[in-house]
C-alpha cells in the first residue's frame, strides 16, 4: 500500500463524513471536558499522516506516543519484518537463538552512552524493561529499595504502578502496591517553590536526605529517573541536577537507571537525553521507538551488572521475539542513515520558537518546554501558574476537530505535548503547529 504523501492540503481535506463527527465532538466538549481518544478507526499511514477508513487525513503530532519515530509504515521496517514473517515468526530465544535479538543487543550496545561493556537483555513492553532493570539492581547490590522521583510514570505492572506517581488514572483502584518504592521530590522548574534557578540544588538535596537520612543509603538498590519526565508533563530538569544525581548514586554504590523508553532514540535530539547532560547511566531501558511500532524493549547496561543475574533469571516467552528484532534494525538503520538526531534539533528549532511566542502575560499558555521532537505547552488560568485542564482538553479537541492529533500529559492533565515522527515534513509540520496555535488563540477568549 503507498503511503500517504505529505502536502499542504492534507490538513484542510477532511470535508468527509468523519469531519462532521470530530466537529460534532469538539462542540460536545468544550463545555464539558473531553476523554483524549480521537474517534478514528485507521486504514493506513506513513511519514507524519494518519488515513482513517473514510479516507480522511489526519496529521500525526502524536506518533503511536513517540513509537513511529520513523513514521508509521517506514520502508526498511516494513522489508525485513516481511521477510522475517516468511522466514519465522516465533522460537523463543530461550529455547533456540537467533542472529536478530543478538544484533539488536549489538547495536544498543554501540549507541548507549559510554564506552564501559555493555549488555542488553530484550523484553516486550517497556514496563517489562523497568521492572527487569529494578531486579539486575537489585541482585547486583544485595539491597531491596527503588528510589523514583515525583511526576514519574513507570508502567502499568504492579512494581511499575509502585514507581509511577499519578494515581488517577494509572494506579486508581489496583492496590496494594509493591514495598521499598521510595519517592524524592522531581525538579519541576515550573512548579519549583523556590523558583527555577533553586529547583536543581534543593531537589538534588531532598534526594540526598531522603537516600542518607530516611532509607539509608546501604539500602537503596537503584535510582530508575526519565531523563525528561514524559507522563508527569514532558519536564526538563534543571541542567546539572541528573549529574548530581549520578555522582551521588556513585558514590553510594547505589545503581543509576536511566528510563529512556520515551525519551531515547533520537527523540530529544541526542540518541539518548541523558547525553544531554553528560550522563552515562549503569542501566538503561529502552521501548517504544526501538521497534518501529513492534512491542520490543530493553535494558542495556555495564556488564559486570547485568552479569549479576543468575543464568534464567530474565526473559519471557515473547521477549525479543524475531520479528519485533527485524523490526528494530529496521528502525534503528532509518533513524541512523537519515541522522534523526538532526532532524529532531531541526523540529525543535522550528517549533519551540513558535510554542515560546504563545506565553506572556495574560496567555493561558504559561510555559512552553522540551528538547527535540519532545515539546509541550502547559496551560494555566491566564496570570497564574494554576493548572487548567479544562483549556488543555478543549485545545486537544479543536485540533482534532481541524484534523491534526495531540495528547494531553501532565500530574494536573493541563500540557498538550508534541511527538510528532521525526521524518514529518516541514511543510505538514508548520500546518499542525498553526492549527495548534489557532486552537490556542481561541481558548484565549
Amino acid at each position: 500500500m503507498a503511503q500517504p504523501t505529505q502536502a499542504r492540503s492534507l490538513v484542510t481535506a477532511i470535508p468527509g463524513p468523519r469531519s462532521k463527527e470530530l466537529q460534532q465532538e469538539r462542540d460536545a466538549a468544550l463545555p464539558v471536558g473531553l476523554g483524549m481518544t480521537m474517534p478514528v478507526f485507521v486504514d493506513h499511514a506513513g511519514g507524519g499522516i494518519i488515513v482513517d477508513v473514510d479516507g480522511n487525513h489526519v496529521v500525526d503530532l502524536a506518533s503511536g506516543i513517540a513509537v513511529t519515530s520513523v513514521g508509521a509504515s517506514d520502508p526498511e521496517v516494513a522489508r525485513r519484518v516481511a521477510e522475517q514473517v516468511e522466514r519465522f515468526t516465533h522460537t523463543c530465544f530461550l529455547v533456540t537463538e537467533y542472529a536478530g535479538f543478538v544484533e539488536v543487543a549489538d547495536a544498543l550496545n554501540r549507541l548507549t552512552p559510554g564506552d564501559h561493556a555493555k549488555k542488553t537483555a530484550l523484553f516486550s513492553t517497556g514496563a517489562e524493561a523497568v521492572e527487569n532493570a529494578v531486579k539486575i539492581a537489585r541482585v547486583a547490590t544485595g539491597r531491596p529499595a527503588v528510589v523514583v522521583l515525583g511526576h514519574a510514570y513507570h508502567g502499568r505492572s504492579l512494581l511499575t504502578m509502585s514507581m509511577t506517581a499519578k494515581n488517577i488514572p494509572y494506579k486508581e483502584g489496583f492496590g496494594p502496591f509493591a514495598p521499598e518504592v521510595y519517592r524524592a521530590p522531581s525538579p519541576y522548574p515550573y512548579r519549583w517553590p523556590g523558583g527555577p534557578e533553586a529547583s536543581g540544588e534543593e531537589a538534588l538535596a531532598a534526594l540526598k536526605d531522603l537516600v542518607v537520612s530516611q532509607i539509608g543509603a546501604h539500602h537503596v538498590a537503584a535510582i530508575v529517573a526519565e531523563p525528561i519526565q514524559g507522563e508527569g508533563g514532558f519536564i526538563v530538569p534543571p541542567p546539572g541536577y541528573l549529574a548530581g544525581v549520578a555522582d551521588f548514586a556513585r558514590e553510594h554504590g547505589i545503581v543509576l537507571v536511566a528510563d529512556e523508553i520515551q525519551t531515547g532514540l533520537a527523540r530529544t535530539g541526542a540518541m539518548f537525553a541523558c547525553e544531554h547532560e553528560g550522563v552515562v547511566p549503569d542501566l538503561l531501558t529502552t521501548a517504544k521507538a526501538l521497534g518501529g511500532g513492534l512491542p520490543l524493549a530493553a535494558v542495556t547496561g555495564r556488564a559486570e551488572i547485568m552479569d549479576a543475574v543468575p543464568a534464567g533469571g530474565l526473559g519471557g516467552t515473547y521477549a525479543g521475539n524475531p520479528v519485533a528484532c527485524a523490526a528494530a534494525l529496521g528502525a534503528l538503520e532509518t533513524i541512523e542513515s537519515r541522522d534523526l538526531v538532526s532532524r529532531a534539533r531541526e523540529i525543535e528549532a522550528r517549533v519551540l520558537p513558535r510554542l515560546t511566542a504563545l506565553t506572556g502575560p495574560g496567555s493561558v499558555v504559561g510555559e512552553a518546554r522540551g528538547r527535540g521532537a519532545m515539546l509541550a505547552i502547559e496551560l494555566v488560568r491566564p496570570g497564574t501558574t494554576e493548572p487548567a485542564p479544562d483549556t488543555a482538553r478543549a485545545v486537544a479537541a479543536r485540533c482534532h476537530a481541524e484534523g491534526v492529533l495531540v495528547l494531553v500529559c501532565g500530574t494536573y492533565g493541563n500540557v498538550i505535548r508534541l511527538l510528532p515522527p521525526l521524518v514529518i515534513g516541514d511543510e505538514l509540520l508548520d500546518d499542525g503547529i498553526s492549527v495548534l496555535e489557532a486552537a490556542v488563540a481561541a481558548e484565549q477568549g
